[in-house]
């Protein structure tokens, strides 16, 4: 009953007003259903009816006196049917209620893991395998929804037995005792079937997360298997995976189906020991025995459904669990922002002594390197040095151990990162383009965009040419990750999407390296001619980036070396503050 009582405490008032509609249409419901002796009564059978039901039938007839009413058997029927009618009405607006309740919870328990995951540290969210945040995302708050559903019926169930089992202690309350503690002991015997149920429930949100976790691996893989006829080793993981999710499928119909196949003949068994007991032993009269008869069966039937409803919570509610340590460990690895300062990038970017290790692996040590504004750096060594992450040290996304990033005569931890992070135009070395238009793949859908800021954009990457030859334009569509264009162009299309922003700091992260030498050329061509209109920093394994950079720093054994300085700068590589301009030999312009 924990998720119920959490959910509750997330909602407060529509769960009270869901509830209060479920308390209302029982009482309505009650009401109606004692009107059923005093109609017994008129219809000739007052003589058989026992000493409770005769009370019953002299409070209900006061009550229509009362409001000025005369019993009556069309009166009596109508109020029967109103009730009934009345009920259902009210319990349709409080399942439509759980049912917005249901379609919100998913959607807030999505939002709340997305915006949890987004706020995380980058080291945090990198060691997250994406599939296992995929199986989250979609299926686990699907479920978790599901648990959600199976308590609200549960507790409007209950209330209706209450109601029930209410009318039916006036009437008799020694038989009414008596059927209780038998239903009751009937859910204690069968309470192995829906223990089973919430255990197969535990494994199927394990099984499915692993299963999408493969999945989401062996489909960003799929082209080199495929390429090496291999598939069939990825066949084999995820029908290893689909086998382990079925037979956990397997046990929760099993068991959900044996308590749904033992409940019915053990229940109809009890209610019918039950009349003959009445009949037998107590000799209860028959028009009391009639109207019980109703009541009790309701009280059984709906102590029946609700211990479905419970195993279906129970089955479900597992997948709740599981996302909130999800959202919780994602909550705990917040990426904290001390600074609150705005950066202005004017005269550069330094890295002042730093050191950098991912665990006991070093990666830089003492390192000093200075990117001056408006100038274009290259970053220069073999896979494995720390290219890589220098440029999150810049962005942020790590934090130096020992030393400092500067930016201009501000230091990192002093600056708003989220304001840092709006001046920069980033490209990664996997281009990730949308099955979209061109113009959706530069704008990423912001809508304050325009179509000539992305012409500007796609000008500025030398990307104009090609894209205003295709059939629509930039309206046209790239095709599936971009399969519609060549390496080259769809390179053009990603610094197009890093400038369209009008950033003040380029960075490209190994984005030539799969390129052919001609096309390398080219793009480290446009790159050049970017100079003095927005700072450039890139880093590569590859050697012929040198050509087109201002300065370039060597990467090796966690030292940074400056090979190459073509530019006019006349500032210190480490320290703080420092009075001293810098200047290179291009002046500022505006992108595109």
């Amino acid at each position: 009953m924990r998720i119920l009582i959490t959910f509750a405490r997330a909602y407060p008032w529509q769960t009270l007003i869901m509830v209060v509609a479920i308390l209302v249409s029982g009482v309505v419901e009650g009401f109606g259903l004692t009107a059923l002796l005093p109609l017994v009564a008129l219809a000739g059978a007052e003589d058989i009816m026992g000493s409770k039901g005769a009370a019953v039938k002299r409070v209900v007839n006061e009550v229509l006196y009362s409001l000025g009413l005369s019993p009556s058997i069309g009166l009596l029927l109508s109020i029967v049917l109103g009730g009934i009618v009345l009920k259902s009405c009210l319990l349709m607006f409080a399942n439509r209620r759980v049912g917005y309740m249901v379609a919100r919870i998913t959607t807030d328990l999505r939002l709340q893991l997305l915006r949890a995951l987004l706020a995380t540290r980058w080291e945090y969210f990198v060691g997250q395998r994406i599939g296992k945040l995929a199986s989250a995302f979609g299926n686990e708050a699907g479920r978790a929804s599901t648990a959600f559903l199976g308590g609200a019926r549960m507790a409007a169930l209950a209330v209706q037995a209450v109601v029930y089992a209410g009318v039916a202690l006036l009437v008799s309350w020694k038989a009414t005792l008596v059927a209780l503690s038998g239903g009751v002991l009937i859910l204690f015997t069968l309470r192995r079937l829906v223990q089973r149920a919430r255990d197969a429930g535990k494994r199927q949100t394990q099984a499915t997360k692993a299963l999408v976790s493969r999945l989401t691996d062996s489909f960003l893989s799929i082209k080199p298997l495929k390429s090496m006829a291999r598939e069939y080793l990825a066949d084999a993981v995820l029908v290893r995976e689909t086998t382990r999710l079925n037979r956990a499928l397997k046990k929760q119909i099993f068991a959900k189906e044996a308590l749904r196949g033992f409940q019915e003949p053990v229940l109809t068994a009890f209610v019918l020991l039950g009349l003959y007991v009445l009949l037998v032993w107590w000799q209860m009269p028959i028009a009391d025995l009639l109207v019980l008869t109703v009541l009790l069966g309701r009280v059984v039937n709906q102590l029946g459904k609700i211990q479905l409803q419970y195993q279906e919570m129970g089955t479900s509610e597992s997948a709740y669990w599981s996302l909130q340590q999800t959202i919780e460990g994602a909550e705990a690895e917040k990426e904290t922002t001390l600074g609150s300062k705005v950066p202005s990038l004017i005269r550069g970017i330094r890295l002042d002594r730093v050191t950098f290790a991912y665990g006991d692996r070093t990666v830089l040590r003492d390192a000093s390197l200075a990117f001056p504004g408006g100038s274009f750096t290259a970053i220069v060594g073999p896979s494995g040095v720390g290219k890589t992450t220098v440029v999150d040290l810049v962005i942020g996304l790590l934090r130096p151990q020992k030393g400092e990033v500067w930016i201009d005569d501000l230091p990192l931890t002093e600056i708003d990162i989220k304001q840092w992070r709006r001046m920069i135009g980033y490209v990664p070395q996997e281009i990730l383009l949308l099955h979209d238009t061109v113009f959706i793949n530069v704008t990423l859908g912001d809508r304050d965009l325009t179509e000539q800021d992305v012409e500007q954009a796609l000008r500025a990457a030398g990307a104009w040419d090609f894209v205003a030859a295709m059939p629509q334009g930039m309206l046209s569509t790239v095709g599936e990750r971009g399969s519609g264009l060549s390496g080259g162009q769809r390179q053009r299309i990603a610094i197009a999407r890093a400038l369209v922003h009008d950033p003040k700091l380029l960075i490209l992260d190994e984005a030539t390296t799969a390129l052919d030498p001609a096309t390398e050329a080219a793009i480290c061509a446009t790159l050049r001619d970017l100079r003095g209109a927005l700072t450039i920093l890139a880093i590569s394994h590859q050697t012929a980036i040198l050509g087109a950079a201002d300065r370039a720093y060597r990467l090796q054994d966690g030292v940074a070396t400056l090979v190459a300085d073509h530019s006019d700068v006349s500032w210190p590589a480490g320290g703080g503050q420092d009075d001293t301009s810098v200047t290179t030999h291009t002046a500022p312009r505006k992108v595109g």
